[in-house]
């Protein structure tokens, strides 16, 4: 077992599945979802999206790094029925296969170098739902290695070749108090 996977193992068995929220990305366009598909939740943790997606009639794979997360994943998905194959996968070394994909779920898993294959795993049409942590923060929420942290529009940039939906970043703007503050969230659909 990795340093990492040990690391993330730790995390979701102090954190428990009841933790475990979908992203807002995903709950507010969740009406940008197909009705049918293929989807996958990247690194997906405890599974709060994998279950909203699936709930949402969608199949789902859903992989992470930690054992820990996907025995409980596995776990509810049973309990519930839902149609949900989660499996331990480290992403960075083996991404999603090239255009299998019709839906795509990122939240606060930043691997620059990951991206083209990301967009490669979309079909044409697909859509990808993406939200993580920026540099720019009002609150201390989130890693503080820079390497996961958002640059300014960074998403913007780094998903170019897709159609942009939907795209929220605040950043420092404003009242600091009020808004959705210190993430930043993108929808976008591959070309057809």
């Amino acid at each position: 077992m990795t340093l990492e996977q040990q690391k993330w193992d730790r995390i979701y068995r102090d954190r428990g599945a009841d933790a475990s929220q979908a992203a807002e990305v995903l709950k507010h366009n969740r009406h940008l979802l197909p009705q049918s598909g293929m989807s996958m939740d990247l690194a997906c943790g405890l599974g709060a999206n994998s279950l909203l997606l699936a709930e949402s009639g969608l199949h789902v794979r859903c992989w992470d790094i930690s054992p820990v997360a996907i025995d409980q994943l596995s776990r509810l998905a049973a309990e519930q029925g839902l149609p949900i194959s989660a499996e331990v996968v480290d992403v960075e070394q083996q991404p999603p296969p090239a255009q299998s994909l019709d839906v795509l779920v990122v939240t606060y898993f930043l691997s620059r170098a990951l991206v083209p294959a990301l967009i490669a795993a979309l079909k044409p049409g697909g859509v990808l739902f993406y939200q993580t942590y920026c540099r720019d923060k009002v609150a201390g929420q989130g890693p503080s290695n820079p390497d996961y942290l958002l640059k300014d529009n960074e998403l913007l940039t780094l998903f170019a070749g897709l159609k942009i939906r939907v795209y929220r970043e605040e950043s420092l703007l404003g009242e600091h108090n009020e808004g959705w503050r210190d993430r930043a969230m993108l929808v976008a659909e591959k070309p057809r």
